[in-house]
């Protein structure tokens, strides 16, 4: 059995979907080609092209989009998470 593991270029993806605002549908981002990281420029492209994004430089989330970044921002506070005594 072949063992998934985090790409680089998934890590930016994950780490672009962290940055939205999940209390609101009305606040996107826009990641700048001047101004932000390439990496971040690229992981939009690719979220974009995988339907989870409005725009290939960011805009809004998708549904598909909104329920990938919810999982995201899951995964982050559980792995962030104080570890818990027994």
């Amino acid at each position: 059995m072949t063992q998934v593991r985090f790409t680089p270029e998934r890590l930016d993806e994950l780490n672009l979907l962290c940055l939205f605002n999940l209390d609101t549908t009305q606040e996107g981002l826009k990641v700048h080609a001047g101004s932000a990281p390439a990496e971040a420029v690229d992981a939009a492209s690719r979220l974009h092209a995988k339907g989870l994004l409005t725009q290939a430089d960011g805009g809004y989330l998708t549904s598909l989009g909104l329920d990938a970044a919810r999982h995201a921002q899951d995964l982050l506070r559980i792995l962030t998470a104080p570890a818990l005594t027994t």
